[in-house]
């Protein structure tokens, strides 16, 4: 389920199989062209609450039918590969992918144990993201044995981002918002990273990680 026209509309541009609307008279008449195959139905406010995740309905809910990402391939014009280790909070997951989006990465590797990324919550959080980035949920060390890349690990204990060369065609590793790696994935790190901070907050934000890294990365291969 997607709300907004600012994130229905990016859906409607993408490879993303729309199957019904629900649309109120006010917001329909802003729609970009639609595909033929689409139904809609014109609602009122009331009616849109009542179907709506939202406290405050945006004038217009999509139906989307969710795509089967059973590909592990890894998309061979990345410089880094992202892989997210049992990420739970929903709108951590939404932001990540928006920023993935933002800089340019089409896939995003999740385990088993990561927050679906069709909750409603996700959804809302990637603000029409999540229409050009590919989530695919597998077994990240099967993933990584498999492929046999150097891997790059948000830790606490590491070498500081700001003074590290970045080699392409590896895996970045980041971990959940309470317990981090898990103990699993941690004889596979190659590269512990650290973000260094000087203040008394235990750790940072996953969200606010992977955005560093992002930049961090882009302006490594950019120079």
């Amino acid at each position: 389920m997607v709300e907004g026209l600012k994130s229905i509309t990016e859906f409607i541009h993408s490879d993303y199989i729309i199957d019904t609307l629900f649309t109120t008279a006010e917001i329909s008449k802003q729609l970009p062209n639609l595909p033929q195959n689409i139904k809609v139905f014109e609602v009122n406010e009331q009616e849109l609450k009542k179907i709506s995740a939202l406290q405050n309905p945006q004038g217009i809910i999509a139906i989307v039918k969710v795509p089967l990402h059973h590909t592990t391939l890894l998309n061979s014009q990345a410089p880094i590969h992202l892989l997210l280790d049992g990420v739970q909070d929903p709108g951590n997951l939404g932001t990540i992918i928006r920023t993935v989006n933002w800089f340019g990465y089409s896939h995003l590797f999740c385990s088993a144990d990561t927050v679906d990324a069709y909750n409603p919550k996700v959804v809302q959080a990637s603000m029409g993201a999540l229409s050009q980035v590919k989530i695919i949920y597998t077994d990240l060390k099967t993933l990584i044995t498999q492929h046999k890349l150097p891997v790059y690990a948000g830790l606490l204990n590491g070498k500081n981002i700001y003074q590290h060369h970045w080699a392409s065609n590896a895996f970045l590793l980041l971990g959940s918002e309470g317990s981090g790696i898990s103990d699993k994935l941690l004889p596979f790190i190659s590269h512990p990273i650290t973000i260094p901070g000087k203040g008394s907050t235990e750790s940072l934000n996953v969200a606010v990680s992977a955005a560093i890294f992002c930049a961090e990365i882009q302006r490594n291969f950019n120079k």
